[in-house]
């Protein structure tokens, strides 16, 4: 009996052990996963691309740019960036390819064009058509006459008036 409680105490150690080897090489991975690393042949092809991948958006994702983003596509690009950076390729023609294979979506900033102007525009013309709207209907209050508190009401014509008055004197 004293032998199986001994082989149950030393099972018990040992599994503990192990658990806690386990933890502890759980909680010393990095929390990110290491990112690509690229051999640039310049300084400035680096800062080019670390601008380029900031001012362009990731196609899957919502809003995050290319340098945020850890998904399969973002890292596709970049790796492309980096690329046609090394090929001699200008930011322009980058970011041309980008929106050529996927829309102005990419572009932070897009160009402005006719759907751009709308998408500024309307609102602008909503905020200033409820303002005009909201002036003119206080101007046209400002400008009514208030009655005094001991006229009558001068909107009933004399038959109301009349009529309102034999039903009180019937009260």
């Amino acid at each position: 009996m004293i032998s199986s409680a001994k082989s149950f105490y030393g099972l018990s150690l040992l599994l503990t052990a192990l658990m806690a080897v386990f933890i502890s090489g759980l909680s010393a991975t990095p929390a990110y996963g290491i990112g690509e690393i690229h051999d640039f042949s310049s300084p400035e092809l680096l800062e080019r691309y670390e601008e380029l991948n900031k001012v362009l958006r990731c196609p899957k994702c919502q809003n995050q740019n290319l340098a945020d983003s850890d998904s399969p596509i973002s890292a596709d690009l970049r790796r492309e960036i980096y690329l046609m950076l090394e090929d001699g390729q200008s930011d322009q023609q980058i970011r041309d390819f980008l929106v050529d294979r996927y829309g102005t979506f990419v572009l932070y900033s897009p160009p402005v064009s006719g759907i751009t102007l709308w998408v500024w525009l309307v609102p602008i013309g909503f905020g200033l058509g409820g303002a005009l709207l909201f002036w003119r209907v206080v101007l046209q209050a400002s400008r009514r006459p208030v009655p005094a508190a001991n006229e009558p009401d001068s909107g009933l014509d004399s038959a109301e008036s009349s009529e309102q008055n034999s039903q009180q004197d019937k009260d």
